[in-house]
């Protein structure tokens, strides 16, 4: 047992200074990578780690994410990579977890815990006579005063600026006996590189030493998938079973409880479908069977996320009541048959809601062309059809609320992991201007994009700049740049005049593009150039390619 703490504890400072090897002052690209085979290689040589198929499937999927994250480098492939190894720890730990959110809790207690049980292994350390308990142990009798201490001084020195001034200079006194004594025994390492190094040590520690409570998977296998007939307790009741008694007086304390439950819920949903059937039908009329070119206003995009928020709280709410009354006995009652088939009504009109919102978002792309909003839109109504479709199979199998969490968890899981394969930026740059003639071009939308899309801005340089006048480069134009004497112009007003003053700051603006584009691709290469092997990227080496190629032509 002592070699295998003596193991971690070498693993878990060989992996604080590997950290800080391969992050300090770094992009986060193939680095990442390399952290997570260390992490798999001391998991896995581990004989207590289990290795089932939910440990296996994380593993993979972690894997998946930090290749993307090397392949694909953006902010959406590095949060997938965290995501992804906060859910291979959870369920390398805790290996009887069934659900990613559940795995992510645990992998959040994993990290915040991890400390705790970094000090503990330290005090169990014995080095032949030599044992670190007397020096590690008094510490935690200080860290709390301390922290009440600097936590009041600084409430008295708010209120007392003769305290305050007292207070700053015993501070900086303190301060630099720490930063002489830190200096003498570190030399020129500096704290900050310090710091990085024990949060190295620290984040490694929490990944690789088990959380030995065991209560979060106790909480989890009580939970089922598969509703079960219980007898209702008549000397217990629920909080909705009593909100529920307000309005029902009396006759929820009668043995016909549960055929009141059902009328209550058919009344619901009868009124429920009404409501969304009134959204649906103003949406039939105008949007389905409109002419899509009288849409073509300045509230397009409101009306668009005005949709999106109806469908979030309709969604919502549908899922929230069908939760409410299926969660029981309801499910069992025999006479259901009604409530039943006004949920799965309620379920198809908010699949409706979906594409009507869909459609919503498809003519506004046709007309504007795609941003990162228009495609989270999308996301969205995806994710919202995967619900209603569980919800659906909630209802006509008998599912629990946790089926909905599981289920829900990991395509919502995959769908994150998928969306890392796509280059979003390059694909919207390159859908715009290949739809340039069908939609309202943005150029200064193209142009916020990351360095990823300079190679497919340069091809196309001359082409964008026939939109240059309808960007924001019209209106960073300078007069004086061209015509230093502004009165005289004032004073002679001929055509001949006013188109030379167009022509000179057509140019003006097309040149200020230029400078923009190019300063923009030096830049690029030049950060490029400074990079390291660690922080290295397939687009950003294929940016840097095209360039290189470019220039020998």
């Amino acid at each position: 047992m002592k070699k295998q703490i003596d193991l971690q504890l070498i693993a878990i400072f060989g992996g604080g200074l590997l950290f800080n090897f391969l992050f300090w002052m770094e992009r986060l690209a193939l680095n990442l990578l390399l952290y997570s085979l260390f992490i798999f290689i001391v998991l896995f040589v581990d004989k207590a780690t289990p290795k089932n198929k939910r440990v296996l499937f994380a593993a993979v999927s972690h894997l998946l994410a930090a290749l993307l994250v090397v392949y694909n480098q953006s902010v959406l492939t590095i949060i997938s990579y965290y995501l992804s190894l906060f859910i291979f720890i959870g369920f390398v730990h805790m290996q009887q977890l069934r659900s990613v959110f559940t795995a992510l809790f645990a992998a959040v207690l994993q990290l915040t815990i991890g400390p705790i049980n970094l000090v503990k292994k330290l005090i169990g350390v014995k080095l032949g006579r030599f044992s670190l308990k007397p020096i590690i142990r008094p510490i935690k009798y200080i860290i709390i005063p301390i922290i009440v201490l600097i936590f009041f001084s600084i409430l008295y020195s708010i209120a007392n600026p003769v305290f305050a001034k007292y207070l700053e200079i015993i501070a900086n006194n303190i301060g630099s006996f720490i930063t002489s004594v830190y200096t003498f025994i570190f030399g020129e390492l500096s704290v900050l590189r310090f710091m990085h190094i024990v949060l190295g040590i620290l984040f490694t520690a929490g990944i690789i030493i088990k959380f030995k409570d065991d209560g979060l998977e106790k909480a989890e296998l009580t939970l089922e998938e598969k509703m079960i007939r219980k007898k209702r307790n008549l000397k217990k009741f629920s909080f909705g079973y009593e909100i529920t008694a307000i309005f029902a007086g009396k006759l929820m304390k009668k043995n016909m409880a549960l055929k009141t439950e059902n009328i209550i819920g058919i009344i619901s949903f009868a009124a429920l479908n009404l409501l969304i059937l009134s959204l649906n039908t103003i949406d039939v009329s105008t949007l389905w069977l409109g002419n899509v070119s009288s849409i073509k206003t300045v509230n397009y995009s409101a009306e668009l996320h005005e949709g999106t928020n109806a469908l979030i709280m309709s969604i919502v709410l549908a899922m929230l009541v069908i939760i409410y009354f299926f969660s029981g006995n309801l499910n069992f009652f025999s006479r259901n048959k009604t409530i039943r088939i006004l949920a799965y009504v309620w379920i198809i009109q908010n699949a409706f809601l979906v594409s009507s919102v869909l459609l919503r978002d498809y003519n506004y792309v046709d007309m504007h062309g795609l941003t990162y909003k228009r495609i989270g839109v999308l996301v969205f109504l995806i994710l919202c059809t995967i619900g209603l479709i569980t919800v659906y199979i909630k209802v006509a199998q008998q599912k629990t609320l946790f089926y909905l969490f599981k289920t829900n968890g990991f395509v919502w899981y995959s769908l994150l992991l998928i969306a890392g394969l796509v280059n979003w930026d390059v694909f919207i740059v390159n859908y715009n201007i290949n739809n340039r003639n069908n939609i309202t071009l943005d150029l200064d939308h193209l142009l916020d994009m990351s360095d990823k899309t300079l190679p497919l801005l340069d091809k196309n340089r001359n082409l964008l700049k026939k939109y240059v006048s309808q960007s924001s480069y019209a209106t960073r134009y300078d007069y004086t740049e061209v015509v230093p004497d502004t009165a005289a112009i004032a004073q002679v007003k001929t055509p001949v005049d006013t188109v030379q003053l167009n022509i000179e700051r057509t140019k003006r603006q097309l040149k200020n593009f230029d400078d923009d584009l190019d300063g923009r691709i030096e830049r690029f290469n030049k950060q490029y150039e400074e990079t390291s092997w660690l922080s290295w990227n397939y687009r950003d080496w294929q940016t840097s390619e095209y360039f290189r190629f470019k220039k020998k032509d």
